[in-house]
């Protein structure tokens, strides 16, 4: 069965990469049962991708598992699944009540036409998908893009394995103690603290209770708009 992987692009800073591999994730179907939801696609063959954040953008960065069932006409028989990665945000339109696929407490996903026919006809248009949450599989160590002021520091944390979702982020500066993050929305993570021409260490909670502490993953010298590979990922 072949298995389609995407990382989705949010606001730019992630690039498309899709990866076709007959690699196997281990779920226990017990605890990750399959859901019902739909799937729709916008752009053409080289468009980018957005996927609705589930649990009010909490879940950003989970992995999710999708599959096209119960529509012979358009699914693709044995097309087998792909995995995306929660990065952007469905915006509900509670105007329009009816016909609103991103409107709770539907579960829809909003892929590229290029995901999107590796389960089905582009013709389509909408389909029934099933899908769980899995694992999420990462190349290289966690990513830690800074953002911000003189006196205020956003960073997006995101390449993140295993459950994919962080749950809290502390920080440290060389003449600091460990200090904890507020999120701002999805996986960016604040302060309000002077931290230029500081090194930067990050502790890092994901769902699943599991931490990384990333020491010193930020020289002194770092600006704004830079991104910093942590070398560990869970």
């Amino acid at each position: 069965m072949a298995r389609f992987y995407i990382f989705i692009a949010l606001a730019g800073f992630m690039t498309l990469w899709v990866q076709a591999t007959g690699r196997e994730v281990t779920i226990d179907r017990a605890k990750n049962d399959w859901q019902t939801a739909h799937a729709t696609f916008y752009g053409d063959m080289t468009g980018s991708e957005t996927m609705p954040l589930f649990d009010q953008g909490l879940a950003c960065g989970a992995c999710f598992e999708l599959m096209c069932v119960d529509d012979p006409q358009w699914c693709i028989p044995k097309a087998g699944t792909i995995t995306v990665t929660a990065t952007n945000f469905c915006p509900p339109n509670y105007q329009k009540p009816e016909g609103n696929w991103c409107n709770p407490p539907q579960q829809h996903f909003d892929l590229s036409m290029p995901m999107f026919t590796n389960l089905a006809n582009y013709k389509a248009g909408i389909i029934p998908v099933q899908y769980r949450r899995v694992p999420c599989q990462k190349q290289g160590g966690v990513k830690f893009e800074l953002k911000g002021n003189p006196y205020w520091l956003l960073v997006l944390v995101y390449n993140v394995g295993g459950a994919g979702d962080v749950s809290s982020v502390k920080i440290q500066s060389a003449n600091t103690s460990w200090l904890q993050m507020s999120r701002n929305w999805g996986q960016n993570w604040q302060i309000s603290e002077k931290l230029v021409g500081k090194s930067l260490s990050f502790q890092v909670m994901t769902s699943d209770g599991k931490v990384i502490q990333f020491d010193n993953v930020v020289p002194g010298n770092w600006q704004f708009g830079q991104t910093y590979d942590g070398g560990l990922n869970f």
